[in-house]
């Protein structure tokens, strides 16, 4: 069973690797405001380089390896065929490994600053993820990707780094969080949507005509509801979500939806409510969860510790040069090999470091 701890840490990486996205080109600024420099006299598979921080193409070829298997595990091989705006979902993930691991060549730049270490007892627990790991590829996996267990013991070693000075950054920070600023409500509705999806997912806004019609027919539910039909019912009969009950808190919903429930008392109905999504009509069933509410006041503690946390880490990137070869990078990509399979990098680490 993984710890609390380690799912916590690797939500808030994620969540920062996405936003900041990859580094970027000569002369820009990318999202945290840190200067990139392209320079030449890169060593010889040396993708990047921040401050005296390198990474090299076997570490990048870990990452993206897994990641690019753990989406074909769930959609599929054809998934790679998804073009959204130009841009390849297959660069898409690059961009995502790319940022995944400057985050972390980053965060131990910060433990050398913190002077943050690990002890031998984690050492220890390193090393031995690292062999199961390396245990776990085949010849074949190792040969594509160019790994040795060095490579999986530094990449192992950097991410308890990064977990052990995220740690240490947010230990004192612990916001009182009160009844109210988390109280969690329920609440059913009924949508009626004026959107379609395209064939990418993509949502279309209807046209004027057909949002007039799917207003007409909200109103013709509310009308029902006025009557005093039941509401699972109508539920069941009109509504255009595939899920008709929401627990929430502040600041996690639509606006207009969420500013109408929390005025609902228990067992109201809204009048007609308009979101992105479309018309709602909405009956509070609850308007104060107490095992949600608490549940929610950890949830925001860990919000205001992420968000402490990256303030901390845009203020530290901001001194640093980062130079990446784009030249080996533009030519870095998929390994397209049946015979390459391995997924469970992250989960091995997990093993080892959560429980």
């Amino acid at each position: 069973m993984v710890k609390n701890r380690w799912n916590k840490f690797a939500a808030v990486f994620l969540a920062m690797s996405i936003a900041a996205g990859s580094l970027t080109a000569c002369g820009s600024e990318n999202d945290f405001g840190t200067k990139v420099v392209l320079t030449t006299g890169f060593n010889k598979n040396e993708v990047f380089r921040i401050e005296t921080s390198t990474c090299s193409l076997p570490e990048i070829m870990v990452y993206l390896t897994n990641i690019q298997n753990r989406y074909e595990s769930v959609y599929g091989t054809e998934i790679w065929e998804t073009n959204v705006d130009g841009v390849t979902l297959e660069q898409n993930v690059k961009d995502i490994a790319l940022a995944q691991i400057a985050r972390i060549k980053t965060m131990n730049l910060m433990a050398k600053k913190y002077e943050v270490e690990l002890s031998d007892e984690e050492r220890a627990q390193v090393e031995n993820a690292a062999d199961t790991y390396y245990g776990s590829l085949t010849d074949t996996e190792i040969e594509q990707m160019g790994v040795s267990k060095d490579t999986v013991s530094k990449l192992y070693t950097e991410f308890a780094l990064a977990e052990k000075v995220y740690q240490y950054t947010i230990k004192d920070i612990n916001p009182e969080i009160s009844d109210d600023e988390a109280r969690t409500i329920t609440v059913q509705h009924i949508l009626i949507k004026t959107y379609a999806l395209d064939g990418t997912g993509k949502k279309i806004a209807y046209t004027e005509q057909a949002k007039k019609d799917a207003y007409e027919r909200i109103c013709e539910v509310y009308k029902l509801v006025e009557q005093g039909e039941d509401f699972d019912e109508l539920i069941r009969r009109y509504s255009e979500d595939d899920k008709s009950t929401y627990s929430f808190g502040k600041g996690e919903m639509n606006e207009a939806f969420e500013t109408a429930a929390f005025n609902l008392g228990k067992d109201e109905v809204s009048d007609i409510v308009e979101s992105e999504f479309g018309y709602h009509i909405i009956k509070c069933l609850n308007t104060f969860d107490k095992d949600e509410t608490d549940a929610n006041k950890v949830k925001i503690v860990d919000q205001r510790r992420a968000e402490a946390f990256g303030q901390e880490y845009d203020a530290y990137v901001e001194t640093l040069t980062r130079n990446l070869n784009e030249e080996l990078w533009d030519g870095v990509g998929f390994i397209h090999d049946e015979n390459v399979k391995t997924m469970n990098f992250f989960e091995v680490y997990a093993q080892y470091f959560g429980k």
